[in-house]
């Protein structure tokens, strides 16, 4: 059976250089916690939660569809395969039909794993990799924080942190790739038209539900290639096992008789070429120099006092530094620079010494007492996402894929969704972090030491509140993708925001104004969506 995903965090963690007891002692008990509920999730327990995808429309056309990085569909050549009755294809019917006549539990398994969809199970994969990573780096002997190296990825603190912001760029680097490569493979789907293996020779039993699309180049194994690639950037300490991943789900299609040889390699190999325009842009996007430095640091609290609000301070000892302060000027997706700045940045916070300041101050001093409900109390930690989780970004891709498979999309409209969803979460979390670092002001904790919160205290200003930004941008993209869910997603986002007020995190003002700020980077989304040929 498949090792389990549990066992692979605790192997690649040296508890031995996290020298602070106290820290030490939360990681362990985070991931024995993680590994008995996670090492149940193998490959045949996960399986039983979805069949195979069968959508309702193959979407034949999608290689005419608007790309984001390509100029074309064309961009990469995909040469033409052999003819059916070539020595070359006539051997590889011959691995199919050797695969299939003896197949072992775990190769179906296999089947019932990756037949659920390449885009599904690649996000959940994704969704691991970043809680994994979700783990802030403890301080050395100096009293330094030391920042992770994608050099040294596997020595302390591992590469990467994936905070919230690291969390919403990988996904959406991950999901943009995929589409843009599955456009290309449609295109090369309907241009050459070759029949699947089973279609082709009826002694190949096919495994899978039957698809009208052609099997050369595999859109599965273009998924294949572009994501390892992405991940091989995005995660590098993990190649090993991203490339164990890789090799299973391409054994998949050919066991499964939906791909012979030629039809893997051919879209494994566009799928790299098409990364590789993902890369280049993600190594030019400014997210490297997102840290900042000790002198931006300490700019940012003269910056605050100058607008007339109180600073954030960090409430770690040692102080930690602010995280990701110059994220927002990472490259959008979806709107430009100007349009960051002159348009989504939200009005100020209630000033201190006003009365809306000392109302909001109460509010979240009255809910940190104790004054919440059992339900309230159930949403401040449903939607915490904090430490070891794949953060708000990914909660949200999990809600997006649980209603994707009962949509049952095609490959290429999965891909399709999922990026317009991730890189509104991309761009929120820019937008949201550009107002945090442009106020930097005061968490209610750091108004009133009296104020406790009920999970964590993030380590970066309060407003806006971050979980409200994602949450209005993700579910004004979903209800258009899914609008009989509308109000569902609206309610969810609304229930999300108001966690982290329940939770005593942020103030009514950073949640409010966050939520709008959302709402409106979900509306560039869907301003895409309206022109890319899909609808």
């Amino acid at each position: 059976m498949p090792v389990c995903f549990t066992l692979f965090v605790l192997k690649t963690i040296n508890f031995k250089n996290v020298e602070n007891p106290r820290m030490k002692k939360i990681y362990i008990i985070v991931f024995v916690s993680f590994f008995f509920s996670a090492c149940k999730k193998d490959i045949k327990t996960r399986s039983e939660l979805y069949g195979a995808l069968n959508p309702l429309q193959q979407d034949e056309n999608a290689g005419t569809w608007l790309p984001i990085l390509l100029t074309a569909p064309n961009e990469f050549a995909v040469p033409a395969p052999d003819t059916l009755k070539s020595a070359n294809y006539l051997s590889e019917l011959i691995e199919i039909k050797a695969w299939q006549k003896d197949l072992s539990d775990d190769e179906k398994d296999l089947i019932d794993y990756w037949s659920a969809g390449a885009v599904l199970r690649w996000n959940e994969i994704l969704r691991d990799l970043v809680a994994k990573h979700n783990l802030p780096p403890q301080e050395n002997e100096a009293g330094i924080y030391p920042i992770p190296s994608a050099t040294n990825p596997l020595a302390y603190p591992m590469f990467p942190f994936s905070n919230p912001p690291y969390a919403a760029r990988a996904y959406a680097y991950v999901s943009t790739a995929q589409y843009d490569a599955l456009i290309a493979a449609y295109h090369y789907k309907k241009l050459y038209n070759r029949k699947a293996p089973y279609l082709n020779d009826n002694s190949i039993k096919r495994l899978i539900p039957e698809s009208s699309l052609g099997s050369y180049p595999s859109e599965d194994a273009v998924v294949v290639g572009v994501t390892v690639e992405m991940l091989k950037l995005l995660f590098p300490g993990d190649i090993d096992y991203i490339m164990q991943k890789a090799e299973e789900h391409k054994r998949y299609r050919i066991i499964a008789g939906a791909n012979v040889r030629s039809d893997i390699n051919a879209g494994e190999a566009l799928g790299k070429a098409v990364a590789q325009k993902f890369i280049a842009r993600a190594k030019t996007d400014k997210a490297g120099a997102a840290v900042g430095n000790e002198a931006l640091w300490a700019s940012l609290k003269n910056n605050a006092i100058s607008k007339g609000l109180q600073p954030w301070v960090s409430a770690e000892s040692p102080a930690r530094p602010p995280m990701l302060p110059v994220f927002g000027k990472v490259k959008t997706f979806l709107f430009d620079s100007t349009t960051l700045v002159t348009t989504l940045r939200p009005v100020p916070p209630p000033m201190p010494g006003s009365q809306q300041f000392e109302n909001e101050v109460e509010e979240v001093r009255s809910y940190s007492m104790g004054n919440l409900d059992r339900d309230k109390l159930r949403i401040v930690h449903y939607w915490a996402d904090g430490v070891n989780t794949y953060t708000p970004p990914g909660h949200w891709n999990s809600i997006a894929a649980q209603d994707f498979v009962d949509e049952r999309f095609s490959e290429v409209r999965w891909a399709r969704n999922m990026a317009l969803l991730n890189m509104s979460l991309m761009d929120a979390a820019i937008a949201c972090w550009e107002t945090k670092y442009y106020y930097f002001n005061a968490r209610p904790s750091t108004v009133d030491p009296k104020i406790k919160t009920w999970t964590g205290l993030p380590n970066f200003p309060a407003y806006t509140s971050g979980h409200s930004t994602f949450s209005g941008a993700a579910s004004t993209i979903l209800a258009h993708i899914v609008p009989k869910h509308a109000s569902k997603y609206k309610d969810m986002a609304a229930e999300a925001s108001m966690s982290r007020l329940y939770g005593a995190i942020h103030f009514k003002s950073d949640c409010e104004a966050g939520l709008d700020c959302g709402q409106r980077v979900g509306a560039y989304a869907i301003t895409r969506a309206k022109i890319d040929g899909a609808e």
